[in-house]
Formats: structure tokens, C-alpha cells, sequence
């Protein structure tokens, strides 16, 4: 069995007040994520005075964190985050992999969104409640 890992082809964002936005990650960059659900909390101290274990269960977001390409020329990439991100309703995010996999949740963009002028790239992260789904 082999393992396949690599580029993140495409995100699309599907908001139902500002419209589709259609954003292409970097190539050969990293994109780390979380699926999303229930974790154990890591707490040494989570045991009892007789040694039973005591485990805190919270849910988390589903999150994706990465580099997408803008275009300071046609405002493609730059000005749609802003617009996504000012946005007071939840959209519907489609991520697609070089595997062939893709992954789809209900979130939103979250913290700054900074871009850098040189490489032309800004670095973005959604977050949402639930899962992110795998479709494929």
C-alpha cells in the first residue's frame, strides 16, 4: 500500500450572500488541517487519588490553514477573501487534493488574512463547526 500526499488543487467557497469564489493554492506547499470532532484532552493530571483515569472530551472545528495565490493585478484572490471574510453568514467550502480526494465543510475564513506582494500568495485558514467530509 502506498501513501499519496501533495498539492491542494482548489478551494471553493460557495457563499449563498456573496456569490462562488474559486481560490488555487500554492503549488508544492503545505496545507495542515483538522477534521474536526471529538479529542481527549492531554492532562497529566487527569487522574483520580485511586488512579483512575479522568478524560475530558471536547469537540474542535474542522480546520484547513494554507498558501492560496492572489493577483494583485485583477484583485482575484485579494478582494474575495475580504468579502468572504466579511461576511456574516457561513460558506460552504469544497477542497480538492492531488489524490483525488476531496473534503467539504461549513465554516468560515478566520483571523487575519495576510498576503505578501513578493510571491503573490496569502495565507488563509477556515474554520467550521461538525466535520470536515470527505465526498470521495
Amino acid at each position: 500500500m502506498s501513501f499519496i500526499g501533495g498539492d491542494v488543487l482548489e478551494i471553493v467557497a460557495q457563499n449563498p450572500n456573496a456569490g462562488t469564489f474559486r481560490f488555487s493554492p500554492k503549488a508544492a506547499e503545505s496545507f495542515t488541517g483538522n477534521l474536526g470532532g471529538f479529542r481527549t484532552n492531554d492532562d497529566t493530571n487527569g487522574v483520580t487519588g485511586s488512579g483512575q483515569g479522568i478524560y475530558q472530551v471536547n469537540r474542535t472545528r474542522w480546520s484547513a490553514e494554507g498558501p492560496v495565490s492572489v493577483d494583485f493585478l485583477s484583485g482575484n484572490g485579494v478582494s474575495d477573501l475580504v468579502v468572504l471574510a466579511e461576511s456574516t453568514v457561513d460558506t460552504t467550502f469544497t477542497i480538492s487534493l492531488v489524490s483525488g480526494q476531496i473534503y467539504k465543510g461549513v465554516g468560515r475564513f478566520v483571523g487575519e488574512l495576510p498576503f505578501d506582494t513578493n510571491t503573490a500568495q496569502s495565507t488563509i485558514k477556515i474554520q467550521g463547526g461538525g466535520k470536515l467530509q470527505p465526498l470521495f
